[in-house]
């Protein structure tokens, strides 16, 4: 189970909202922790994907001394695990003030040195998704093809529903072939409803699943988007369309727009994530596939320039956070981001 969800506290009936009084305070449930075994499990194959980073890492520290070539070859390793040219060297100036405030003169000291370098440049990508403060709370999913954005919806929506929330679905993804039909398999497994149409705008079906999210008592409206690329400006503004639309449906709603990244694309990914963001204000990342050729150090690139990014968007400060990542295909592999987990398995 995600460690993540806030809900609401159940209440015998519903509580009628008189127009223009103050909104009733939601009282929200601490979240409820995986299972160790769970979750070890699942820490295990985040470990096998991102192996080759980790081993390609940790041979920069089988020396004997620390000095200029191992720093050289420390900085040939993390642009080779996809981390960046500036993220790469934002890590160097840091570690190696580290290694001088703690006067270390061993090689192998200095890796655990990089986790803490590591862990605290991606720290501020760890804040659980929330649900329950809207009703329903509407998430957008967006994301290029091939990024396993329908599959990605499908997994959150079995999670939301095993914790007892009332989710509706819409299958807004009105131009890949067997698109709806994909998502109708994931709504029938996860037994949710689905609101489609044949042939439908991407906004009408939105705006339809958001009044009828409303109409039912619905916890989640999750709207599953065309995957596109940034460089398709018309597509791209057509996304900005749909988030319109659902404001129109439900003020304030988009609560979430999700970007859904493909782990293999190395720096890519960050592209991806600024031109989403510059056209819809994301609220948050679900990286996907590190279980392959993944390298991992695109999430230190995205860490750093989510940080100069500066103050986050509907009201919550702080850099786009990472939700979660995946590392397979099965249910149970897609789990909450934690920075120190990553950078432990992400260094070997």
């Amino acid at each position: 189970m995600f460690s993540f969800f806030k809900k609401k506290t159940p209440t015998a009936a519903p509580v009628a909202t008189v127009a223009g009084a103050p909104e009733a305070a939601i009282t929200t449930a601490a979240p409820v922790e995986a299972p160790v075994a769970e979750r070890k499990s699942w820490l295990d194959k985040l470990r096998t994907g991102l192996r080759k980073t980790g081993s390609g890492i940790a041979q920069v520290f089988t020396g004997t001394q620390i000095d200029d070539a191992l720093y050289e070859n420390l900085e040939s390793a993390l642009l080779m695990a996809d981390a960046g040219v500036k993220a790469t060297e934002y890590l160097l100036v840091d570690l190696k003030r580290r290694v001088k405030e703690a006067r270390v003169t061993d090689p192998s000291a200095v890796k655990a040195l990089l986790v803490d370098t590591v862990t605290d440049l991606l720290l501020p990508l760890q804040r659980p998704l929330t649900v329950g403060l809207h009703t329903p709370t509407v998430i957008m999913v967006v994301g290029v093809n091939g990024a396993g954005k329908t599959t990605t919806v499908g997994k959150l929506t079995r999670h939301l529903a095993e914790s007892g929330q009332k989710v509706l679905l819409a299958a807004a993804d009105t131009f890949r072939a067997a698109a709806k039909e994909q998502l109708a398999v994931w709504a029938g497994r996860n037994g949710v409803e689905i609101v489609s149409q044949e042939g439908g705008d991407p906004s009408s079906v939105t705006f339809d699943a958001v009044t009828a999210g409303k109409a039912r008592g619905c916890d989640v409206v999750i709207a599953d988007t065309a995957g596109r690329l940034p460089t398709q400006l018309h597509l791209m503004e057509e996304l900005r369309k749909v988030k319109r639309v659902i404001a129109k449906a439900q003020a304030g709603a988009p609560h979430e727009v999700l970007l859904v990244v493909d782990g293999n694309t190395g720096q890519n990914a960050l592209a991806q994530v600024k031109a989403f963001d510059d056209t819809l204000q994301l609220t948050g990342l679900i990286v996907t596939k590190l279980d392959g050729t993944a390298k991992g150090g695109v999430l230190a690139a995205i860490a750093l320039w989510a940080r100069e990014r500066g103050a986050g968007v509907n009201g919550v400060t702080g850099p786009v956070p990472v939700y979660f990542i995946g590392v397979g295909e099965q249910l149970e592999d897609l789990e909450t981001f934690d920075a120190r987990e990553f950078a432990t398995a992400l260094l070997g």
